[in-house]
């Protein structure tokens, strides 16, 4: 009864909340019509984007963050050196305008933008680039995790040779150096912004790109507004964008079918044939770039056993996942990658759903009777796990059938995170969505050694795998590259770290007049040509 009421009560206060979004924001807010005209003051134009997500961000500071919830905010307050493609990880000018690396792939030199200022004023130029390096080089690994997941110890200089020219030095070659750069996590601040706010920069960002950081709400809205200094010409069209956290697929849909909320992710792919029909709204796919997948912690009581961790794996029906949370709208998955990086080994063969064989296993593990385990279930939607919980149910009821008794566990996001990257879990939920369409990014920076504490959260360790994977990464050679990686996913495939479940094609939603709206297949969007008709 207590748990009946709790919903109950959860229910009635998401319900007020959203009806106070709509009845209490004013048309400065929402950029929608009153009788002055809009907030942007350009007509009857609507100028505020409002963006429904399931999740609230946990770091502004882009270097510091590691979830897609705070990159969709930071991709539009920041720029690369480098960027990616309008909907591909091909490489483009950003605030870098050329590149080039030595042949000895040792030195890499880039060429900047003359003229761009960061959003406080200060001048971006080759120190500011320096500046940023340095702070992620001198910080704390742990709270630098994707410099130490991509970099490490390899850069050994920075250097601006003069004001538009900066030099990077290696000590061996990184064959997705210039793919690493167009990165989210390296995108460049205001060395000014990050001294004065010391700590607290995660929630004072400073970058040089369409948008400005205007407040932070927690658990509730970001609003940035347009950077009208912005070095791209004509862009942003839109005056502000506001993110909103909706935690629940259906009452985020119900929100944009009300019109109290313009674009949408983690929308559930049965919902997609009605928003098809209706002709105020649209729907969007991001190109699949991800990975959903169970993590199995190996240094945890029976999951330290390989055996144990391969009977899991042949105990879960990734088809009937498929089935029942995406509504087709995928693939079931047997690498840590997508088929689309080259480098997938196409040749592996998968676990197949037996559960007889990983009963059989589990008994030459010694676990005949079978075992308890905590299972945890991540607390938000992501474009890779529309519904976590669900998704988690699943999976219990399939190990219970050999024995597995998987106790369900979850806690707020930031702290599922926190605590997953710790150890705690016995299996975990989680996904990835790829930062730059390279291989390094899924198998060195989520199952290499050097990533246990980063996002190698199921602190596998394989040194077979690592030398592979770091031979890979100082290989010029794309064909030798593809043959490494080839032998570190059969190595990784027998050792079953994870469970990998899904590469999902994530649906979103907006309204009809909305146009301009290019997902990418990193899930992290630039806003910079979106506008209202």
């Amino acid at each position: 009864m207590k748990k009946k009421w709790y919903v109950s009560m959860l229910a009635l206060v998401l319900a007020i909340s959203l009806a106070l979004v709509g009845c209490g924001k004013s048309s400065e807010e929402t950029g929608t019509k009153d009788s002055g005209g809009s907030a942007g003051g350009s007509g009857d134009k609507e100028t505020t984007l409002i963006f429904g997500r399931g999740g609230d961000a946990v770091s502004l500071d882009p270097a510091t963050a590691t979830d897609g919830e705070s990159f969709k905010v930071t991709q539009n307050i920041f720029d690369t050196l480098i960027s990616f493609g309008e909907q591909s990880t091909d490489l483009e000018p950003g605030l870098a305008t050329e590149w080039n690396a030595s042949e000895d792939g040792l030195t890499y030199t880039l060429k900047l933008r003359e003229g761009v200022k960061f959003h406080d004023g200060t001048d971006f130029n080759a120190e500011a680039v320096v500046a940023n390096f340095k702070r992620w080089q001198s910080g704390d690994k742990e709270q630098y995790y994707y410099y130490n997941s991509q970099f490490g110890d390899i850069i050994t200089e920075v250097k601006a040779e003069d004001p538009t020219t900066v030099v990077f030095t290696l000590s061996r070659p990184l064959a997705p150096f210039f793919k690493n750069l167009a990165m989210s996590p390296f995108a460049i601040s205001s060395p000014a912004a990050f001294e004065q706010h010391g700590d607290k920069y995660n929630e004072n960002p400073v970058g040089t790109g369409p948008f400005k950081f205007k407040e932070w709400k927690r658990n509730d809205r970001i609003t940035i507004e347009k950077n009208a200094e912005y070095w791209m010409e004509g862009e942003p069209k839109l005056e502000q964008v506001i993110f909103t956290v909706i935690p629940e697929n259906s009452a985020r849909l119900n929100a944009l079918q009300t019109g109290e909320v313009d674009l949408i992710d983690g929308v559930n792919f049965s919902d997609v044939p009605s928003i098809d029909g209706n002709d105020s709204l649209q729907t969007f796919f991001r190109p699949s770039l991800n990975i959903a997948y169970l993590g199995l912690t190996s240094t945890r009581g029976p999951l330290k056993d390989k055996l144990v961790r391969q009977a899991l794996n042949h105990a879960v029906d990734k088809q009937a996942l498929l089935d029942a949370f995406y509504a087709g709208e995928g693939t079931p998955a047997k690498n840590p990658m997508p088929e689309v990086v080259e480098g997938y080994n196409a040749a592996i063969e998968d676990y197949p759903f037996d559960l007889e064989k990983a009963k059989a296993l589990l008994a030459e593990a010694g676990y005949a009777d079978g075992f308890e385990m905590e299972l945890w279930a991540m607390p938000v939607a992501r474009p890779y796990m529309p519904d976590g919980q669900k998704v988690a149910e699943a999976l219990q009821a399939n190990f219970e059938k050999i024995g597995v008794k998987a106790k369900i566990v979850t806690y707020e996001w930031a702290t599922y995170l926190d605590k997953a990257r710790a150890g705690e879990a016995d299996s975990f939920l989680l996904g990835w969505t790829g930062d730059n369409g390279d291989a390094d990014n899924f198998l060195y920076v989520l199952l290499d050694k050097d990533s246990i504490g980063s996002n190698n959260y199921s602190y596998y360790s394989n040194d077979e795998v690592h030398n592979l994977l770091i031979e890979a990464q100082s290989t010029v050679d794309q064909a030798k590259r593809n043959e490494l990686y080839a032998r570190a996913q059969e190595i990784i495939k027998d050792d079953a770290p994870w469970i990998p479940l899904v590469h999902s094609t994530p649906a979103l939603a907006g309204k009809a007049n909305l146009k301009g709206f290019k997902p990418h297949p990193t899930g992290s969007d630039k806003l910079t040509g979106v506008e209202f008709e």
